[in-house]
């Protein structure tokens, strides 16, 4: 992947490169300085992952996207950034925060959004309708916007949420149902936001694009995968959305930090919409590779390389 020839040189700003729901900013950053540009990388405070990406080269900046006083030096000189926001409450106001500060510099930054399908103002998931709110938000405030909701779900949830259901008791439990599901890798929706960021003439003519994932498979489908690999059965069980919700919570509760209140009630609403309306778009491999150049990772791909978080 290459630079466009006008694109502007400073660095572009990645928001959420030491975030662990798949991984996708880290992955950005990485692309873009396979491209030789310039990044700049915001965190809340500085780790093994910031060590990490400072040593391939990104600046690295303490700053809060909760904090506004501190987006206003990190903005300095960026002519792009990459918003991405954990699955979690509060993302209006750090839009609001990203949206006022940007605002504020010479040459306000172009701005690509890393959305979600459930980014609608009538999802029943609290944190759709925020995601939507949000950039309904940076829209208003006149920026320059690409906004990629991808309606799929990321490989790497599976080991998120059910890697204890499945070592210890071998079994999926969730409220999807026998929907098929819409999947792709979080390296590969990095893969889009990196094109988006990079080659913004393959995303010309609106602000919001609907992309799918690159395959589509129902959760027993995935269970019947499991079950191969293992080789022992792995079940799946429907539930509904309000049991598997307060699963989920009990799993935050019991000291699982992959896994906080909000997203509990968000992704056991996602299920159950899709349950109960399927998907609202198929999956679309060959929309991939004509954006990102690149082919997709298979879901065989990930569970074979995941398969020894669901051993016993």
């Amino acid at each position: 992947m290459t630079t466009e020839p006008d694109t502007p040189a400073g660095p572009v700003l990645v928001t959420g490169a030491t975030g662990r729901h798949g991984g996708t900013g880290a992955h950005v950053v990485h692309r873009l300085l396979e491209a030789g540009r310039p990044v700049r990388v915001l965190t809340r405070r500085p780790g093994a992952q910031a060590r990490e990406l400072r040593a391939l080269g990104a600046e690295v900046v303490i700053g809060d996207l909760h904090d506004r006083r501190s987006l206003i030096p990190a903005l300095r000189g960026v002519p792009l950034v990459y918003f991405a926001y954990p699955i979690d409450s509060g993302i209006v106001p750090a839009a609001a925060n990203l949206a006022s500060a940007a605002r504020e510099t010479d040459a306000p930054p172009r701005v690509v959004v890393m959305s979600m399908g459930p980014a609608t103002p009538e999802h029943p998931s609290a944190l759709g309708r925020a995601q939507w709110l949000a950039e309904e938000v940076l829209a208003w405030a006149g920026l320059d916007l690409t906004v990629l909701r991808i309606a799929a779900q990321f490989h790497e949830n599976l080991k998120l949420l059910f890697t204890r259901s499945v070592r210890d008791e071998s079994r999926i439990r969730n409220s999807f149902g026998r929907a098929s599901v819409s999947w792709i890798s979080g390296r590969d929706a990095a893969e889009l936001a990196s094109a988006a960021l990079l080659h913004p003439e393959r995303f010309a003519g609106r602000t919001v694009h609907h992309l799918a994932g690159t395959e589509m498979f129902s959760y027993p489908e995935v269970a019947g995968k499991l079950t191969e690999l293992l080789g022992r059965t792995i079940d799946h069980r429907p539930v509904s959305v309000a049991e598997w919700h307060d699963e989920l919570v009990a799993l935050s509760a019991g000291g699982d930090d992959t896994v906080n209140v909000a997203m509990a009630g968000h992704i056991s609403a996602v299920g159950g919409e899709i349950a109960e309306r399927g998907m609202r778009l198929a999956a679309d491999p060959a929309r991939f590779e004509q954006l990102t150049g690149r082919r997709p990772t298979p879901l065989d791909d990930f569970l074979a390389a995941a398969s020894a978080a669901w051993r016993p």
